[in-house]
């Protein structure tokens, strides 16, 4: 006879494998559909292809003057991997100072930056835009990559993560004579390596997503990032192609989730140690 137990945990693992399957629904959807030709796919009477073809994908890549998805990716990792790059740098050596130096105001910064992080984005976008405008920046990688450098809450959140690191190998370093940048490199950066991994996810996750500011500053196809581009090849002439587009979505989701299965255990690890704080 079954115990109660057992069963509890046979009901529990079959309710979470339904919602799981309903949130991952829409993806088989998009891989599935992406395999279609043009008439299975604009009839949709079955989740299966009823002849699995990779002519969506070779069209994708073959009409690279209205749709260079190569292009497009290119920037995207370049605008994506040189911001979050750039906030993690300077959000960790800020918090460092804040939490570590004799900062004048320190006070007053700090709660500048939980002020700050009440302030919708939106409120920020356009002038930002005015200002990069001004300079002539419009239609470069500039104005993509610099605004990350303001990392308000990365910075909040490494410098509260900081409050509670134990001083005592950072002195026992600092008698040594190492200095602050040597401490800051080879003690606390791998320390706290789930914390940035974890808030660099987020920042390359948010930038790979942007389609608001990218919008804003970038009108040329071949600047264009690939949520912008997937956008334009969406509202364009193929919107009677589904393959198509679902073809285009699945490239443009594959390097997100390369990257989230490379750091999920960090960020896993990220998240319960500010959980345990």
């Amino acid at each position: 006879m079954m115990s109660k137990k057992r069963l509890n945990t046979i009901i529990l693992v079959f309710v979470a494998s339904v919602i799981a399957y309903l949130f991952l629904l829409p993806f088989i959807f998009m891989v599935f559909t992406s395999f279609k030709e043009l008439e299975d796919s604009l009839t949709a009477t079955s989740l299966f292809p009823k002849r699995w073809t990779m002519e969506n994908y070779v069209e994708l890549f073959r009409n690279t003057n209205s749709s260079p998805v190569v292009r497009w990716l290119g920037n995207t990792v370049l605008v994506t991997v040189t911001g979050t790059a750039l906030r993690l740098s300077v959000s960790t050596t800020a918090a460092y100072a804040l939490s570590r130096l004799d900062v004048p105001g320190k006070k007053f910064i700090v709660g500048g930056l939980v002020w700050g992080m009440a302030i919708p984005e939106i409120v920020t976008l356009f002038p930002l835009f005015y200002i990069f405008k001004q300079i002539g920046m419009i239609n470069t990688y500039w104005p993509l990559i610099l605004p990350s450098g303001s990392g308000v809450m990365v910075i909040y959140y490494i410098y509260t993560f900081l409050q509670d690191f134990p001083m005592e190998l950072e002195e026992a370093a600092y008698l040594d004579g190492a200095s602050i940048m040597k401490i800051l490199r080879y003690i606390v950066l791998p320390s706290i390596r789930p914390v940035l991994v974890t808030q660099g996810f987020i920042t390359f996750l948010g930038l790979y997503n942007n389609f608001l500011w990218s919008s804003l500053v970038v009108n040329q196809t071949k600047m264009q990032t690939v949520t912008l581009g997937l956008a334009t090849l969406t509202l364009g002439e193929n919107d009677n192609r589904p393959g198509l587009m679902m073809a285009a979505t699945v490239v443009a989701v594959l390097p997100v989730l390369l990257v989230f299965l490379f750091a999920n255990k960090y960020i896993v690890r990220g998240f319960t140690r500010s959980g345990i704080k």
